[in-house]
């Protein structure tokens, strides 16, 4: 049988990981769980907070904070608060709206609301100023979750039929691997049948056709007199 860690020890190896990882890192007690009881890791994640090695964002939610010498303290990267988040229910999700544009490279807007469809129950979060909603979907919105084609479709839906333009999708297929891209064909059947055209634009060889969809031609050799 396994020993468990005293009170004392175990606030000694948080603080010695706290003090140890990167500001802007974000824990939950999940973070900690092979060191002792959720009872005693909440009550060292407290100490911490009341030393100001660590931040309470939220309920069960805590960062390390950065600094910077003109803003002052900043808040954690979203990215970061997402993977906490997920990781601490052990929870599939698919980022949706805005959020799935940005990760893509289609928009600079960074929400301070991000939605993340999920398998999971629907619940909020907040983390500093941001908003976390987690919202319970359907098996078939999350058939592509953790693959390139679920952010893709989410992203291409926030945009609409007028946003997803021939520049964009040729910025994706800069930014994309041809090997992921290609995937989006077997994926069809999850997405609207209006974003079809655009799926298989994506995903096909950008040097096999012109912009326009005609192939290109060699160029005729001319003849010798």
């Amino acid at each position: 049988m396994a020993r468990t860690a005293s009170p004392r020890s175990l606030e000694q190896q948080i603080a010695l990981r706290v003090r140890r990882s990167l500001r802007g890192r974000v824990f939950t007690p999940q973070s900690f769980a092979s060191l002792g009881s959720r009872d005693a890791i909440d009550k060292a994640l407290q100490r911490q907070v009341r030393q100001g090695a660590l931040r309470r964002l939220s309920r069960g939610l805590y960062d390390k904070p950065r600094h910077d010498t003109l803003l002052g303290e900043l808040w954690p990267s979203v990215d970061d608060v997402v993977k906490a988040v997920t990781a601490k229910g052990k929870l599939r999700v698919q980022p949706t709206g805005v959020y799935a544009a940005n990760l893509l490279g289609l928009s600079e807007q960074v929400p301070a609301r991000i939605v993340l469809l999920t398998d999971g129950s629907s619940r909020t979060l907040r983390a500093g100023p941001m908003r976390i909603e987690l919202k319970h979907t359907s098996p078939r919105n999350m058939a592509a979750a953790g693959r390139l084609t679920g952010l893709v479709i989410q992203a291409f839906r926030s945009l609409g039929p007028g946003g997803v333009t021939r520049a964009r999708i040729a910025r994706l297929r800069e930014t994309l691997p041809a090997a992921e891209r290609k995937k989006l064909l077997a994926d069809l059947d999850l997405a609207p049948t209006w974003m079809w055209p655009a799926l298989r634009a994506l995903a096909e060889d950008p040097s096999a056709s012109a912009p326009g969809g005609a192939s290109k031609k060699k160029p005729a050799h001319k003849r010798t007199p």
